[in-house]
């Protein structure tokens, strides 16, 4: 159940900036683009990335951090038995996630999701 990627959100209404200073000035390319959210990568060992959101999709607000994880049902099974409340879903998405938000202990939105959608 490994955590495969960390992707920190940031809320803006205004991508063309985001795309001016990350994508033109530091060179990032675009990994995602839906609209409403665009991640960009960058190179190297690590493969650094960063998502810039006007909303969290399907109506969410913008989560602080995307966890993508190899298994989604246990990592909700643990929450759930940890006593964590979920904010949202599990769903399926349109654009071909299954996810759920959470709080994290220091009160942190996450996004918690699998690309391997059933």
């Amino acid at each position: 159940m490994p955590v495969t990627r960390i992707v920190p959100n940031i809320a803006t209404a205004e991508m063309a900036r985001a795309r001016a200073f990350y994508g033109e000035i530091l060179g990032m390319t675009v990994g995602m683009d839906h609209g409403w959210i665009v991640t960009f990568m960058g190179d190297g060992q690590a493969a650094p990335q960063i998502s810039f959101a006007s909303e969290g999709g399907s109506g969410t607000p913008v989560p602080d951090l995307s966890l993508e994880v190899d298994d989604l049902d246990t990592v909700h099974a643990r929450l759930l038995a940890a006593g964590y409340a979920i904010q949202y879903g599990p769903a399926l998405e349109p654009w071909g996630v299954r996810r759920f938000f959470v709080q994290d202990p220091f009160g942190r939105l996450l996004n918690i999701l699998t690309h391997d959608a059933e």
